[in-house]
């Protein structure tokens, strides 16, 4: 179903060329989120100076379900060219639309907790040891990433929690958080 648009044009003439392009772009919006309720389009020529000629302001507004997604530029940035002032109006609601679409979507929500690990090996006298997590594979941790216990009271079995990042020699346990002993 078509986006419905509203136009205003405010101190500028109305033109069929500027309406088509409005509903052109209108209607792309629909390829980002297919629930827009409706699409209110301020086109305006905010003051008229000598020196600079005219400028062109566009201000996007956006129903979608439970809310309003608004598009407003600086009037002080406006544009010469009011096709292009268009553009970059509707170039920030694409943005905004599909920023709120993918908020959305659930599967693209990251909320995964960190991993599970076991304490599989230790040396306290250098301060490091190796966890196991749940694949078989051995994490490098040093004795301060250790979080919610002291090092020294680390004990081989103990489960933690880990963030993983890339060391020099292979994986490495940039936190280590211990949940059991």
């Amino acid at each position: 179903m078509p986006v419905p648009v509203q136009l205003t044009f405010r101190d500028i003439s109305p033109s069929a060329a500027v309406s088509a392009h409005v509903a052109k772009r209108a209607a792309k919006l629909e390829t980002f989120f297919d629930r827009i309720i409706r699409c209110h389009v301020v086109v305006e020529q905010p003051h008229r100076h000598q020196k600079h000629g005219q400028r062109y302001h566009v201000r996007v507004d956006v129903s979608v379900p439970g809310h309003l997604l608004v598009v407003s530029k600086n009037p002080e940035a406006a544009k010469e060219d009011l096709h292009a002032a268009v553009d970059d109006a509707f170039g920030d609601a694409e943005r905004l639309v599909e920023d709120y679409a993918r908020q959305l979507r659930p599967w693209d929500r990251n909320h995964a907790k960190p991993p599970w690990a076991t304490v599989a090996k230790l040396f306290p006298e250098r301060g490091y040891g190796f966890l196991v997590d749940d694949e078989g594979r051995e994490i490098y941790f040093h004795e301060n990433s250790v979080i919610g216990a002291r090092f020294d009271k680390l004990s081989v079995g103990a489960k933690v929690r880990f963030a993983e990042e890339d060391g020099d020699k292979g994986p490495q346990a940039s936190s280590v958080h211990v949940v059991a002993s």
